[in-house]
């Protein structure tokens, strides 16, 4: 990639629970730009997502369970 050049977003962005985690203020920003907008291709959801693997919704990209995020979906029967 070329100084300056953007990548592109994360295919899987719109449908990824990061993204509602994000927008609800419980994700840090880091976490969306560095895997969502960022290198995607280490996040770890979207490696297993590629592979048809399961995966919690509550995995940060960096593929550590996050048990706030996990508490926040059972505490909004989500």
């Amino acid at each position: 990639m070329k100084k300056g050049e953007k990548m592109k977003r994360c295919k899987w962005y719109n449908v990824c629970p990061m993204k509602m985690f994000y927008e609800k203020g419980l994700l840090d920003s880091h976490w969306i730009n560095d895997y969502c907008n960022g290198d995607w291709k280490k996040c770890v959801r979207y490696q297993m997502e590629e592979n048809g693997r399961y995966h919690e919704d509550w995995m940060l990209p960096n593929g550590l369970l996050d048990e706030n995020l996990h508490a926040y979906l059972k505490n909004n029967n989500l």
